[in-house]
């Protein structure tokens, strides 16, 4: 995971190539290093990862703020952790 804030992002993981249901289990790991309110930015595959993670994350109360398909076919997901009314 990356330290980076450019362009107001905290963190950076690449989960692109790990299977479900391991695939939450690092966002989740991700996130727990965050505070509420930073954001998290994911690499995932299509599939199963992009199918899921979102929904997941929503459920548990944080905001995904964009879903972005890349060039190469995976796709960038941003997600706010939860826990402030922002």
């Amino acid at each position: 995971m990356s330290d980076q804030n450019a362009g107001g992002v905290d963190a950076r993981v690449d989960i692109t190539g790990v299977v479900c249901p391991v695939t939450f289990v690092k966002t989740k790991v991700a996130l727990e290093e965050l505070e509420d309110g930073q954001v998290l930015e994911l690499r995932l595959s299509a599939g199963e990862p992009i199918q899921n993670i979102p929904r997941s994350l929503k459920d548990e109360g944080h905001k995904v703020l964009s879903v972005r398909l890349l060039d190469d076919g995976a796709y960038l997901l941003t997600v706010r952790k939860g826990g402030l009314a922002v």
